[in-house]
């Protein structure tokens, strides 16, 4: 048991410091040339409130860019889109697939999409109303989240 505890020490101890890579700016250049065009084209009036850069285990950086109005977007190490938050403001029409976006109007008239989570094999929605909806990477409808 005591082996076990000394082991787990000792692994603690080597990546503590890993979270100490991780750094804030404010620069957006710091982010990769595809993150940046989404912030540019989709918030250019809306300043950059800061940018977290996390340092990942095996290479690259993730980049959670929050800016002056709220809204929260996460981009993997080459700038790709991986989620968007909203807060209450509606995720812009450019960012989601046109299947999304009819599918949610002709079956949710009224709600607007805050939430967008982009995964391997699927997209993730969140209504305003709080309802979590999952779509395929087509952008077909496959079920309601519980």
């Amino acid at each position: 048991m005591k082996k076990l505890f000394a082991i787990l020490a000792v692994v603690l101890l080597a990546v503590a410091p890993l979270s100490a890579r991780d750094r804030i700016t404010r620069d957006a250049k710091e982010l990769p040339a595809a993150a940046r065009s989404i912030v540019n084209k989709y918030y250019p009036k809306t300043g950059i409130n800061h940018i977290k850069i996390d340092s990942n285990l095996f290479g690259g950086d993730d980049y959670e860019v929050v800016l002056n109005n709220g809204t929260e977007i996460d981009f993997d190490s080459k700038g790709n889109l991986k989620e968007i938050d909203c807060g209450a403001a509606s995720v812009p029409d450019g960012l989601l697939l046109k299947p999304i976006r009819d599918y949610v109007a002709k079956n949710f008239p009224g709600q607007k999409i805050v939430n967008l989570e982009v995964n391997r094999n699927s997209y993730d929605v969140e209504l305003s109303d709080g309802m979590d909806l999952e779509f395929d990477r087509s952008g077909n409808f496959k079920r309601i989240d519980d």
